[in-house]
């Protein structure tokens, strides 16, 4: 697996625990909260926000100087 596939697991591993940290800790008192009154509501939000963040914060490759390019899409062969 490459290293960005960690990267996206670990944020959404991260963004369950801390869905789950908020509904435990803060939550909503009145059940009339859609996300936060329910805990499994408030993981999964916080998952798919985590995975969204890791996606983000991969390292990707380094990109080219536009001056040692080769492949210029705009020159005819010859």
């Amino acid at each position: 697996m490459s290293k960005s596939i960690y990267f996206i697991l670990g944020g959404i591993l991260l963004g369950a625990l801390g869905g789950y940290a908020y509904w435990y800790f803060i939550g909503c008192n009145t059940g009339s909260c859609p996300i936060t009154s329910i805990w499994y509501h408030s993981a999964a939000y916080g998952a798919m926000m985590g995975g969204l963040l890791g996606n983000i914060v991969t390292p990707g490759d380094k990109k080219q100087e536009k001056g040692n390019d080769t492949t210029d899409p705009d020159q005819k062969a010859p």
